[in-house]
């Protein structure tokens, strides 16, 4: 039987009963709240969780512990949120992140601004959260998790290179490991929560490791804390945007390589 001859009963059913026709179309199309809506509330719920308990950890950091606290807690946390929520937002939860995604062809660009905007607003949730639950001197100590490291104008250079160097080790993380399909592996969310915590181990004292303008920008907020905060921004942005070009230039699928396919 060819392909005609089987798609001719089938059109006429719909001919005979258009409610069924509509019916199936409706199960076919997903429906814009689940494309639109439940993406960008995902995204605002996993960045305030992820960013509360990140900034949780260094507001209460024991001094013995160093950054073996923060370190662990927010790979932790990243990773069992990407596990949690990642079904219906791809768990970016980091503006960074999203760019890159967006750049090979794993976000809809019509999210991109909507994610950006969820991922900003859950960084301000989570540090007031985060400040809500803490003891106050613990808050003034820490200056509300935000970014200090950076005391002077020599540091800066050290600092960008940094956050580009780390953000670019954690995006890479994120798009060969949960998005490109040569390389996407069932365990991408421990595998881009521990880049987080090795991340912070390595260079946490050089730029404090942010590698997510949402995890700088939601304490600068709530603590009022600006003092060179565009690094945050340049550094983990510029990553981002490194890892889109080299996986869609050369180490993407056929599907996301733009030359020899």
């Amino acid at each position: 039987m060819t392909d005609a001859e089987e798609k001719k009963p089938e059109a006429e059913m719909e001919k005979k009963d258009p409610e069924a026709a509509k019916e199936k179309d409706i199960e076919i199309m997903p429906h814009w709240f689940d494309t639109y809506v439940q993406p960008c509330v995902a995204e605002l719920l996993g960045s305030a969780l992820f960013i509360f308990a990140g900034c949780l950890s260094v507001i209460e950091n024991a001094s013995t512990t160093g950054s073996i606290q923060p370190a662990l807690a927010h790979g932790l946390a990243l990773g069992l949120t990407i596990a949690v929520l990642g079904g219906i937002s791809g768990g970016h939860f980091n503006p960074a992140v999203s760019l890159a995604a967006w750049l090979i062809g794993g976000l809809n660009i019509i999210l991109l601004v909507p994610y950006w905007i969820c991922q900003l607003c859950g960084g301000m949730i989570g540090a007031a959260l985060a400040m809500a639950v803490s003891g106050d001197t613990n808050f003034d100590n820490a200056t509300g998790a935000a970014f200090t490291t950076v005391r002077n104008d020599e540091a800066v250079a050290r600092a960008i290179g940094a956050e580009i160097i780390l953000t670019f080790f954690l995006v890479f993380a994120v798009c060969m490991g949960a998005i490109n399909e040569k390389t996407k592996t069932p365990l991408a969310p421990f595998c881009i929560g521990f880049t987080v915590t090795v991340d912070i181990l390595a260079g946490g004292a050089i730029s404090g490791a942010c590698m997510n303008p949402a995890r700088a920008f939601g304490p600068a907020v709530v603590a009022d804390y600006w003092t060179f905060h565009w690094i945050y921004w340049v550094g983990p942005m510029a990553g981002g945007l490194l890892v889109g070009g080299i996986v869609r230039l050369c180490l993407g699928d056929k599907k996301i390589r733009l030359f020899l396919k």
